[in-house]
């Protein structure tokens, strides 16, 4: 029996379980943004807000604890940086869950996690990249096309 046990499993392995938490939380911290299953997003708020809480706190384990469980420096620096500051005054409650429908293929409940007070042009980040990407293959398939 699984008596005063927290988490919930997922339905996956304790490894599968913990990649699966650092890439949703890399991600969320780098967009302030994800649209994921119901049950992830309620999975991933509480240690959201548990990284910015320790992120709020400025020491070098802190730094460093960081840096430990996210395994990317970018998005520890962007939480020490941006979201602590952004977030000084708040007590607690850094993320909110807004249900976003169901999934077309299994009807699986589907939400969206967020930021309180998030920046949208986060969202954008990688779109700028993706442009130019679609721009050069473009430029190298009309030169081939010439040729």
């Amino acid at each position: 029996m699984r008596h005063g046990l927290a988490n919930k499993k997922l339905n996956r392995t304790s490894e599968h379980r913990k990649a699966l938490l650092k890439n949703m939380l890399n991600s969320l911290i780098k967009y302030e943004q994800i649209k994921t299953t119901l049950p992830k997003a309620k999975f991933l708020k509480p240690q959201a807000d548990k990284i910015i809480t320790l992120g709020k706190k400025d020491t070098l384990q802190t730094t460093k604890k960081l840096v430990s469980q996210l395994q990317d420096i970018k998005s520890a620096n962007k939480v020490k940086k941006t979201l602590s500051k952004r977030y000084q005054k708040r007590m607690g409650g850094y993320t909110r869950i807004i249900k976003a429908g169901f999934r077309y293929g299994d009807n699986a409940p589907m939400a969206i996690i967020e930021f309180v007070d998030r920046d949208i042009q986060a969202k954008k980040i990688d779109v700028k990249k993706k442009e130019a990407a679609s721009d050069a293959s473009k430029k190298e398939e009309k030169k081939l096309a010439s040729a």
